[in-house]
C-alpha cells in the first residue's frame, strides 16, 4: 500500500523514499485536532512505522493554516474525565507525537500558516521546522486556564531554552516567524510560496547527512542542558514574577513553569509523564472550566454575528457625531480598520480634541514599533473632521455620540436624518436612554438602532447593538457587521433602560451604596471585590466611570425600574456629585488622583471623602459585616437582574450575557460570567442567601427563574 487516506489525515509516498503526512480536515476551513484527526494521525504513524522504503517524512497542510490547535468544543467533555483518565488520554497523544519524533528517519514540518497550541506541539515533534514569513506560531493554552499538554513544555524548552519557553508558555502570545527563528523554535523562514520547496530541500539535506538530525533527536529527548544553579535561578525567578502577574486565580502559568522545572533533569518520556499529570490536575480547576466556557461563548457570539450580518448593507463610509473622547475613539477604531469616517461637531475645538485622541493612540503604536509613521499618516487620513453635514449624503452608517441627554439626542438625530441619504443607517451611542424613545421624532425609525460603545473605545471589546421597537433587521444586521469590521464583539439586545450591561451594573452599585449606608468602609468593599476578581472595586470603578455620569444614569434607572432601583434617601453617589467630586476626570471622587511618572492618574486615599459620606451613613456595621456578606450584597442584585433580562428576552442566552459582562464590565473571566458563577455556587444556595437580605428590598428578591432552578436543582447552562 502506497498511501493512507483518511477524512483528516492523508499519507502518501513521494519520490526518494519521502512520505508526505498531510493534514486536511474534510468539510472544514481549518485543520484542528479533534477526535477524528487524532485517531487518524495514530493510524497514519503506524502506517509510516511499517513502511520499509521510508527515508524521510514531510508534514504539510492542505489548508491556509497549518493546524490551529485542539478542537476546544471537545474540551469540556474531556475535562469531565477523572484525573487518571485525562492523564492516560494525554499520554496516548504524546505517544503518537513521540512516535513521529522517534521514526528512524528525519522529518520536517512545513508551517504554511497559523500553528497554535496542539498544532505547534505537533510541529515541534518533527526534526526541523520551516515556516512561512507570513505565518504565526504560539502556545496560547494559558488563555484557556491550562498549558500545553502534548509535549509543549518538554520540546519547546529543549529547542528554545528554558527562559524562552517560559515566556512563550506563560504569556500565551502569538509569535511572528522572525521571533520564532530568533529563539530556535523554527529552523528556517521563507517566503509564503516557498515553504514546501524549502522544507523538501531541508529534508533531502538531512537524509543525505548534511544536517545532523540524529544529534537533534538526542537533544530533544535528553534532559535540559542546565546546571542546578542555573535551573534554580531561571525557574524560581520566573515563578515569582509570573505568579505575581497572574495572581492566585490563574494557576496555569506557574504550574507550567513547575512542570518544566521538574522535567528539566529528566528524559523526554519522564518529563512527558510529569506534564500530563499536572495538566490533568489544572484542567480540573474551576478556572480552566470557566475560561474554556468563555472561549466557547465568544465563538458562539461570533457565529451568531456572522449569521445576523447576512442581511447587512455594506458600510464603505461611516460618520460619528460628537468629537469628544468617545467620538474620537470611534473615529480612531473605524480608521484603524480601514473604514473611512467623517467626524462632525459644532465646535472647532471639539474636533481638535477628537483628532488629538486618535493621534495619541496611533502615536503609542508608532513608539511601540507596531506601525510606521507612514501607516499612522494613512490612518489619520481616513478621518475627515467637519463642521457641516456637507458630505453626509455619501455616508452609509452614522454613530451619534453627543451628550447623554434625551432632548439633545432627539434634536441631533432628526438633523442627521434630514441630511443623510434615505437608506443610511443611523445609530445612537447611548448608555441608558431607550432606543424606542429616541426613534420617536424620526421619519424612518426602521433605519435606526442603538450602538453602545464602552470607554475607552480602543480597548473595550464589547459593542451592544440595541434593537428598538421599530428597528429593522437590515439596521441591526448592518450595525452588527460594522461593529465586527471595527474589530469589536457585537451583542444584540432588546430595548430597555440601560439595555443589558448598565441595567445589571446599577443593581451592583445599589448593593455598594447600601453597604456604605450601613457604615461599611468603601475602601474595604473595594478590597473585597477586587479579591473576588473584579479589576477594580465599586468605589474605584465609579471614579473611573465618572460620578456625574453615574449619577445621571442612576436617575434614569430609578425612573425606569422604581420598584427596585429607586433610592429611599440620598446615596453615596449623590453626595459625591453634589460636592463636585466627579472622580478621575477632575482628580477627586471617593479617592483623589495624582498623576504618576507617566502622567496616569494614581489613586490615593482621601480623608475628605469620609467626611462627605457622613451625610449618608446611618449605621456602624463595618465590624460585624463579613467579607462574604459584602460579596452577597454586591453580587445578588446583579445576578437577579441578569436573570430578569433573560426572562424578559432583553438578551437571548446565558452565553451572550456572560460575555457581555466580561467584555463590557471586566467581570472576572476566571468565574466565567454571571450565570457561570451562579451555576458554580448553585441556584439553591443563592436563593437561600437572598433570604437574609429581604428587608433590603426587591433588589434581593430572586426571580421566578432562579427559584425554579433552585427547586429543580438545575443550572443556567
Amino acid at each position: 500500500m502506497q498511501h493512507y487516506d483518511g477524512q483528516a489525515v492523508k499519507c502518501s509516498m513521494l519520490e526518494n523514499g519521502i512520505a508526505e503526512l498531510k493534514f486536511d480536515l474534510k468539510d472544514d476551513s481549518v485543520n484542528k485536532f479533534n477526535a477524528v484527526t487524532l485517531k487518524e494521525l495514530r493510524e497514519a504513524v503506524d502506517w509510516l512505522k511499517q513502511e520499509k522504503s521510508l527515508k524521510g517524512v514531510l508534514l504539510t497542510s492542505g489548508k491556509d493554516v497549518f493546524i490551529v490547535g485542539a478542537d476546544v468544543t471537545e474540551f469540556l467533555e474531556h475535562f469531565k474525565k477523572s484525573e487518571q483518565e485525562l492523564t492516560e488520554w494525554l499520554l496516548q497523544v504524546d505517544k503518537t507525537f513521540s512516535d513521529i519524533e522517534d521514526l528512524n528517519v528525519p522529518s520536517v514540518a512545513a508551517i504554511n500558516g497559523f500553528a497554535f497550541g496542539g498544532g505547534f506541539e505537533c510541529a515541534l515533534a518533527a526534526s526541523y521546522r520551516v515556516m512561512s514569513a507570513a505565518a504565526k506560531v504560539g502556545v496560547p493554552e494559558v488563555k484557556l486556564g491550562i498549558f500545553p499538554g502534548w509535549g509543549g513544555t518538554v520540546r519547546l524548552s529543549r529547542l528554545a531554552g528554558a527562559d524562552n519557553a517560559i515566556e512563550w508558555i506563560a504569556g500565551g502570545e502569538q509569535y511572528s516567524a522572525d521571533a520564532a527563528l530568533k529563539v530556535g523554535a523554527v529552523d528556517a523562514v521563507v517566503a509564503p510560496d516557498k515553504v514546501r520547496e524549502a522544507a523538501l530541500d531541508l529534508l533531502t539535506r538531512a537524509m543525505n547527512g548534511n544536517a545532523d538530525w540524529k544529534a537533534r533527536h538526542i537533544e530533544k529527548t535528553s534532559p535540559l542542558k542546565l546546571n542546578q544553579v542555573e535551573a534554580t535561578m531561571v525557574f524560581e525567578g520566573a515563578k515569582g514574577f509570573v505568579g505575581g502577574k497572574a495572581g492566585p486565580n490563574y494557576p496555569a502559568p506557574v504550574a507550567a513553569i513547575e512542570v518544566m522545572q521538574k522535567g528539566a533533569g529528566k528524559s523526554r518520556d519522564e518529563a512527558l509523564q510529569i506534564e500530563a499529570k499536572t495538566f490533568a490536575r489544572i484542567a480540573k480547576t474551576p478556572t480552566a472550566h470557566a475560561l474554556v466556557s468563555v472561549f466557547l461563548a465568544d465563538q458562539y457570539v461570533k457565529k451568531t454575528s456572522k449569521k445576523l450580518s447576512k442581511a447587512a448593507a455594506p458600510v464603505q463610509t461611516a460618520a460619528v457625531l460628537g468629537a469628544g473622547i468617545m467620538g474620537g475613539g470611534v473615529a480612531y477604531q473605524s480608521s484603524v480598520k480601514n473604514i473611512p469616517i467623517l467626524m462632525k461637531d459644532i465646535a472647532p475645538k471639539a474636533l481638535e480634541l477628537g483628532l488629538k485622541e486618535a493621534v495619541k493612540l496611533l502615536d503609542k503604536q508608532v513608539s511601540r514599533g507596531k506601525i510606521t509613521s507612514a501607516q499612522m499618516g494613512e490612518t489619520i487620513g481616513k478621518i475627515t473632521p467637519t463642521l457641516s453635514y456637507g458630505d453626509f449624503k455619501a455616508v452609509d452608517l452614522v454613530v451619534e455620540a453627543v451628550v447623554e441627554n434625551e432632548k439633545v439626542k432627539k434634536a441631533v438625530l432628526a438633523d442627521v436624518e434630514a441630511n443623510s441619504k434615505d437608506d443610511a443607517i443611523i445609530t445612537s451611542n447611548t448608555s441608558t436612554i431607550s432606543i424606542t424613545k429616541l426613534a420617536e421624532g424620526l421619519k424612518r425609525p426602521e433605519n435606526f438602532c442603538g450602538m453602545h460603545f464602552f470607554n475607552p473605545v480602543h480597548r473595550m471589546p464589547l459593542v451592544e447593538v440595541i434593537r428598538g421597537k421599530k428597528s429593522s433587521e437590515k439596521a441591526v444586521a448592518t450595525t452588527v457587521a460594522y461593529a465586527a469590521a471595527m474589530g469589536k464583539t457585537p451583542i444584540v439586545v432588546n430595548d430597555c433602560a440601560g439595555f443589558l450591561v448598565n441595567r445589571v451594573l446599577f443593581p451592583y452599585f445599589a448593593g455598594f451604596v447600601g453597604l456604605v449606608r450601613d457604615g461599611v468602609d468603601f475602601q474595604r468593599i473595594d478590597k473585597v471585590m477586587e479579591k473576588f476578581g473584579w479589576p477594580m472595586g465599586p468605589a474605584y470603578l465609579l471614579d473611573v466611570v465618572g460620578i456625574d455620569t453615574a449619577n445621571h444614569a442612576d436617575a434614569v434607572m430609578a425612573d425606569a425600574f422604581p420598584d427596585r432601583m429607586k433610592n429611599a434617601g440620598k446615596t453615596a453617589i449623590q453626595v459625591m456629585y453634589e460636592n463636585k467630586r466627579f472622580g478621575q476626570k477632575n482628580g477627586i471622587g471617593f479617592y483623589k488622583y495624582v498623576p504618576d511618572r507617566k502622567g496616569f492618574p494614581k489613586k490615593e486615599a482621601d480623608p475628605q471623602a469620609y467626611e462627605i459620606l457622613k451625610a449618608v451613613i446611618e449605621g456602624n456595621r463595618n465590624a460585624d459585616v463579613t467579607d462574604q456578606e459584602i460579596i452577597d450584597r454586591m453580587m445578588l442584585p446583579m445576578l437577579f437582574e441578569c436573570s430578569r433580562c433573560l426572562e424578559e428576552n432583553i438578551v437571548a442566552s446565558p452565553a451572550e450575557t456572560d460575555l457581555a459582562l466580561i467584555y463590557g464590565l471586566g467581570f472576572p473571566p476566571f468565574r466565567g460570567g454571571a450565570f457561570r458563577y451562579a451555576d458554580s455556587v448553585g441556584a439553591k444556595q443563592l436563593v437561600a442567601a437572598a433570604e437574609k437580605y429581604q428587608k433590603l428590598g426587591r433588589l434581593y428578591e430572586p426571580t421566578a427563574q432562579f427559584r425554579a432552578l433552585a427547586e429543580a436543582g438545575k443550572t443556567f447552562y
